[in-house]
């Protein structure tokens, strides 16, 4: 099992644009009509632990029950996640918050990003674990149908997809710099074709990037050709690549097309 802990668990690299279609269209059936599932209430559910004398070893994601008793190590009684065990503590799996208050079904408040960790874990059980049936609560009515907060929440995914698919177009467009600091000579920031692990056939110079509520960083620009953003329909431009986008700044005493900029102490 991955490991789970700390605000923001990871399972793996960001979601790749051309997979993100094929994930969006998963969540939308994630939750189409089966007749071989089964309906819980909370309390039954909760016999479920792996105690002995306990009918089995199930848990819940967002209202899903998964039979986990092939990954008995880790849900077992006095196993390090047994507190998942017999409940819905979707939460937890995002927070690591595995207290009795933090071991609950609530995320109306998570992020997209953190609404996409839940996406994954979900993927992760689908493929590892026996699907048996929904839980009647927060998530499903007693129809075993979809309440509006599990439409809510297969929303904040979707949204995290598309969040994700920016966020990698982005870096394609502003490559993170490398960067190294010394106590000495202070930061130092570079580009190369390889940087922030974005291969492409052009270097860049390290700029400043400027996001509303975010800490700017260095990335590399590029400085030739037209703009990234530019429409097709506008071949006009002035061969300066990105240089000129209004986020963008330079960094005091660095020559404007230097691939390599030093920033004293």
């Amino acid at each position: 099992m991955p490991g789970l802990g700390g605000r923001g668990l990871w399972l793996g690299p960001a979601v790749a644009v051309a997979a993100a279609a094929a994930m969006a269209a998963w969540l939308m059936g994630w939750w189409s009509p089966r007749a071989d599932f089964r309906l819980f209430i909370p309390e039954e559910l909760a016999r479920y632990r792996g105690r002995p004398g306990d009918p089995g070893l199930y848990l819940a994601l967002l209202g899903r029950v998964y039979d986990v008793s092939s990954g008995r190590r880790h849900y077992e009684p006095g196993a390090h996640y047994s507190g998942f065990a017999g409940r819905d503590a979707s939460r937890a799996f995002v927070t690591g918050d595995y207290s009795e208050a933090g071991l609950v079904d609530d995320v109306s408040d998570l992020s997209f990003s953190e609404m996409l960790t839940l996406q994954n874990w979900l993927s992760f059980y689908e493929k590892n674990y026996k699907f048996i049936g929904r839980v009647i609560g927060r998530f499903y009515g007693e129809d075993g149908l979809p309440t509006p907060e599990l439409t809510q929440a297969e929303a904040m995914m979707t949204k995290g997809l598309e969040a994700d698919r920016q966020e990698l177009i982005e870096k394609q467009r502003f490559p993170p710099c490398n960067a190294e600091w010394s106590f000495i000579r202070g930061s130092r920031f570079w580009c190369s074709q390889q940087s922030g692990g974005v291969s492409r056939d052009w270097i860049g110079v390290p700029r400043k990037l400027f996001k509303p509520g975010v800490k700017p960083h260095c990335v590399c620009v590029r400085t030739t050709g037209p703009p990234s953003d530019q429409s097709p329909e506008n071949p006009t431009h002035r061969n300066r690549g990105d240089l000129d986008h209004p986020n963008l700044g330079e960094y005091p005493g660095c020559p404007p097309l230097a691939i390599t900029c030093s920033v004293p102490l």
